[in-house]
């Protein structure tokens, strides 16, 4: 994923949910030319793949390939956690 661009507030902001060791913090940030990492230290791979699931299913993308998932589940109202195109696949190997 590409950083993401902040400004001085942003960046603020940053260093206040880093001390406070909030999960939001967590991600790649472009300041004035710097990439700034901020991530979790000694993470397993389970942990590493639930973190990033949720940050996908937080901004309505699909959790396999991070495309836009623009469907809604009618009976939960949410959107689907899968794009067309894997839901697809999915549900043809069951």
């Amino acid at each position: 994923m590409k950083p993401k661009k902040i400004s001085n507030d942003d960046l603020e902001s940053l260093v206040t949910g880093v001390k406070t060791q909030s999960l939001e913090a967590v991600g790649n940030y472009l300041y004035k030319g710097f990439r700034i990492q901020v991530s979790k230290y000694n993470l397993s791979g389970a942990e590493r793949v639930q973190l990033l699931y949720q940050r996908r299913r937080n901004n309505g993308l699909c959790i396999v390939c991070g495309t836009k998932v623009s469907k809604k589940n009618p009976s939960s109202g949410k959107l689907y956690r899968l794009c067309e195109h894997h839901r697809k696949t999915i549900q043809n190997k069951t």
